[in-house]
């Protein structure tokens, strides 16, 4: 049987790194994961006290806050990445990015909820 780990928010934004300082100074908080490809940070982890959420820049499909709206990715940490995302598309989800191993040490994959919301899935190696 697979277990859900935890939940946290995966924040899009146009620029991580200024976002990142933000947080730092406005939440007392501390980056402790970054991960850059191209020149963009794919992957962060901010932990302010026992919160923890992730900021990454936007592209790769994923784009930043714009007016209104507020692009937020649920991640789910799990104990079986490939196993919850069967579990997903067995109940109607779509595959957004296969699950596959990450530069960063998680194994993972994002899927689209049948109501449009976005779950990445992860499992730390």
């Amino acid at each position: 049987m697979t277990h859900i780990l935890g939940l946290h928010a995966r924040l899009v934004v146009d620029d991580a790194d200024e976002a990142l300082a933000f947080y730092a100074a406005a939440f007392d908080a501390e980056v402790s994961e970054r991960h850059v490809i191209d020149g963009k940070v794919v992957h962060s982890i901010v932990t302010a006290g026992p919160v923890r959420f992730a900021v990454r820049d936007a592209g790769y499909g994923d784009a930043g806050p714009d007016g209104d709206s507020t692009p937020v990715i649920m991640s789910l940490d799990v104990s079986d990445a490939d196993a919850v995302a069967e579990r997903m598309l067995a109940a109607g989800a779509t595959v957004v990015h296969p699950v596959s191993d990450h530069d960063y040490g998680d194994r993972g994959g994002r899927l689209r909820d049948p109501f449009g919301h976005q779950w990445t899935v992860s499992a730390r190696r």
